[in-house]
């Protein structure tokens, strides 16, 4: 059975300030990637080709990132929402490309572990109308509640509720056939004003369909906030797969999962799993810790980084204590304006910088 991909990226990411001042939330790197892409790559390998983004006011940035999806053997069609309206106002504005299809819709900033062919495979071969992708959280308050019966049905679903009477947060992957353009269509608006996933999958429940809950088991991260990005980080880069294509010289040391890219140099540096290290990057006299991605053309010299996202084009340069648990937006500048010295055991610092920061310290400030 014929299934599309419809993929959400048109919100503006106001929860990522800085980092979504001047770039799509869904474009901002995890491990050195972007969370679409990735969310493309699992789409296409469940099998679905055809894929539809639906795009806002960063649509002209997405379309150039993501280009036609020829590159993942994929075709895409934007979609441009016509305003922020909710959800199902985004699958209500994408009918006409959808047609009778069956698909699953992804949110374009999750971030998943493993892939989602076996759930795909499940519901085109099933009579379900709609299948969702559940996960138990610590706080439901900010997610989309599923509350089940003691048959394992959905019997009610709960947008953001202020006490949650379950702990089964959406987690963003919700699968259906042509019957939820009935659903979309016939809501109304929440108190939110939005049309919500959560109140179209109850008309679809309330009208006798069939809504399959799945609950997943491994990690999923919703990349909404600076230390989600963190952890998505995280998480990716404990499943790399270690690999040497730049240059190491004799003088430095590679320990445990860490991929250099094509074109990068590691001179009289340490380098400590798991991280990543982009093409062209140049990290000199420096030490790059656990949990840490430089993306490419990125130069850290004379500086300790752990922990962190550090985006293409920006220079770390003779900082005197470690960046830690930050995010470095693009062509950002972290250094001091005196002579280098060596750097101060035991200090570090949190950074959150948008792109073209730039940030001067006062080597003196560090010294005990």
């Amino acid at each position: 059975m014929t299934m599309k991909g419809l993929i959400l990226a048109g919100g503006k990411g106001t929860r990522l300030y800085p980092l979504t001042y001047t770039r799509a939330k869904q474009l901002i790197p995890v491990a050195n990637e972007p969370v679409l892409f990735r969310v493309i790559r699992a789409i296409r390998d469940a099998g679905i080709r055809e894929i539809g983004v639906v795009v806002g006011d960063t649509a002209d940035e997405i379309k150039a990132a993501a280009g036609d999806g020829s590159r993942w053997g994929v075709e895409l069609t934007y979609i441009r929402q016509s305003a922020p309206l909710g959800l199902a106002h985004a699958v209500r504005e994408s009918l006409t490309f959808l047609g009778d299809d069956r698909f699953v819709m992804f949110l374009g900033d999750n971030v998943l572990q493993g892939g989602i062919a076996p759930l795909i495979q499940a519901f085109a071969s099933s009579e379900w109308n709609s299948q969702i992708v559940l996960k138990e959280v610590a706080d439901a308050r900010q997610f989309g509640v599923a509350e089940l019966g003691d048959d394992g049905r959905i019997e009610r679903l709960v947008e953001k509720p202020a006490e949650p009477r379950s702990n089964l947060a959406l987690v963003g992957i919700y699968m259906f056939d042509h019957s939820i353009a009935e659903a979309v269509r016939s809501i109304v608006p929440s108190t939110r004003g939005e049309l919500e996933i959560t109140d179209a999958i109850q008309w679809l429940i309330d009208h006798g369909k069939s809504v399959h809950p799945y609950l997943h088991q491994g990690w999923w991260i919703d990349t909404g906030k600076p230390m989600d990005l963190l952890t998505a980080n995280d998480c990716v880069l404990s499943e790399i797969e270690p690999a040497v294509l730049g240059c190491v010289d004799g003088e430095s040391r590679i320990e445990g999962l860490v991929r250099i890219d094509r074109g990068a140099e590691i001179i009289n540096s340490v380098v400590t799993g798991p991280a990543i290290i982009g093409e062209r990057a140049r990290i000199l006299n420096s030490r790059i810790g656990p949990g840490t991605s430089i993306y490419h053309d990125v130069q850290v010299i004379n500086s300790e980084v752990e922990h962190a996202i550090v985006l293409e084009r920006s220079e770390i340069l003779d900082v005197p204590a470690c960046i830690r648990d930050s995010i470095i937006g693009r062509s950002a500048l972290v250094t001091t304006r005196d002579e280098h010295a060596p750097m101060e055991n035991g200090r570090s610092l949190s950074l959150e910088l948008g792109d073209y920061s730039r940030v001067f310290l006062n080597r003196a400030a560090f010294q005990k």
